[in-house]
């Protein structure tokens, strides 16, 4: 499937109509050998891309998404559709009554949702191999994870059956799918996109976010998301002469393969050849900080669940069901004292990377690891799809993983913001993207 901007100009040129378009995704998302797709709304989508190509033969243009086709999170409100979290306990949900605030800015915008897409149960893991419908396949490796939680997504988007797709991210649930399945995805600063109509897994920390196949695609589809008035207009020019880099050195992010570590390095090399300055920086307070994180995460998603949890406990993934299981006892004090320290040591974060614009660091410390595994190499799966992306959640920040440069299966490498924002990091991110060497 061509890119987004490839896609937009050619229905603005008039040389692919949105019906022709949705038909194809349509059709590839019928045959979908991923286990991406979870529902597909094929007859409404039909209708509104008809509806577009009418819009369009009358000099209606509403910008550079203009009929194209976006898959959504199953956690994510799409009116008239259920919102099944990936789990049994919903299998009964009725249709949302009303689109999400963010599907309902992309859909006015001019995209057209095709379908529900896969997710980890309830968001509850960075693997994407826990659900009700089953596994979500890596389109690198069928018999590998996605990563997750927007398990469906990243695979969706990297096996061409969609251009764009909506997910959320708590902790590594857009940027590691994206890294494993070798698509850019960004999580955007907390609290930046709305919210609402999202089922939450943890509320202080919960993103909405996008995935595209490229760093352009996703720039455009950003500047649409950002701003009520987005047309695409909003990306900024290339380049990251003068950009401050932060690399920081403590062995906490270090990956645990070497071709994620070679990946990272090459990138920082193209930045540095593109005129940014380059830091080497410790952050002493980064394992106290990453600990907060199961504990903010299990409390919150323990009070969500703790009524159904008590009532059908069957109706949850074995995994899942384990997970609830061990923060049950989690007490009040803990929680707070969680938060506590959360809020004392951001500052100090940040007061560690002063000076630079990013920082640049793997997304994960392991590439897709095959279904159902706990260990590779020695290497506990969920921690390590996880430590290094969870720290720019507690924190806030905005942050997207790209591609790097590697043989064999993707590898991420992840861009988090100090100063710049969405389009800044996506302006660096694109930089590693253009680089000869990714």
């Amino acid at each position: 499937m061509d890119d987004l901007r490839s896609l937009g100009m050619a229905i603005r040129s008039g040389r692919l109509s949105p019906v022709e378009h949705v038909d194809d995704v349509v059709r590839r998302l019928a045959g979908d050998p991923h286990n991406a797709v979870v529902a597909l709304d094929a007859e409404r989508a039909r209708a509104e891309a008809a509806a577009l190509t009418e819009e369009l033969t009358q000099g209606r243009w509403r910008g550079p998404l203009h009929g194209i086709a976006l898959g959504v999170k199953d956690l994510i409100d799409v009116a008239g559709m259920p919102t099944r979290c990936g789990s049994a306990v919903l299998a009964d949900a009725p249709p949302a009554a009303a689109d999400a605030p963010a599907v309902a800015r992309l859909r006015a915008a001019g995209a057209v949702v095709v379908a529900k897409l896969h997710t980890h149960e309830f968001a509850y893991g960075p693997t994407g191999d826990v659900a009700a419908t089953g596994p979500a396949r890596n389109p690198h490796d069928p018999t590998r994870i996605t990563g997750g939680s927007s398990s469906g997504p990243a695979a969706a988007v990297a096996a061409g059956l969609v251009p764009l797709a909506l997910g959320t991210d708590t902790g590594a649930s857009i940027r590691t799918p994206a890294a494993l399945c070798g698509v850019v995805g960004l999580k955007p600063a907390y609290g930046h996109v709305p919210a609402g109509g999202v089922f939450p897994l943890a509320e202080t920390l919960d993103t909405v976010g996008l995935l595209a196949g490229d760093t352009h695609s996703l720039a455009v589809a950003w500047d649409v998301l950002d701003r009520a008035e987005g047309t695409g207009g909003g990306i900024q020019p290339p380049g990251v002469a003068g950009v401050r880099v932060g690399v920081p050195m403590d062995d906490y992010w270090r990956p645990a393969d070497p071709v994620i570590a070679d990946a990272v390095a090459a990138a920082v090399g193209a930045l540095e050849k593109g005129g940014a300055r380059v830091v080497e920086l410790r952050t002493p307070m980064i394992d106290e900080l990453a600990a907060t994180y199961p504990v903010i995460v299990g409390a919150e998603a323990y009070a969500t669940h703790a009524a159904w949890f008590a009532e059908r406990p069957g109706d949850y993934q074995p995994a899942t069901r384990a997970r609830l299981e061990a923060v049950a006892g989690l007490s009040a004090r803990q929680y707070v004292d969680a938060l506590r320290t959360r809020r004392r040591l951001v500052p100090a974060l940040r007061a560690a990377v002063d000076g630079v614009d990013v920082l640049v660091l793997p997304s994960t410390r392991l590439r897709a690891t095959p279904i159902g595994a706990e260990t590779a190499d020695g290497e506990p799966v969920r921690p390590a799809m996880l430590a290094l992306t969870s720290p720019f959640n507690l924190t806030g920040w905005p942050a997207v993983s790209v591609p790097g440069a590697v043989d064999g299966l993707p590898a991420g490498v992840q861009v988090a913001g100090v100063t710049l924002e969405e389009r800044g990091v996506l302006r660096v991110a694109a930089a590693i993207e253009r680089s000869p060497c990714a």
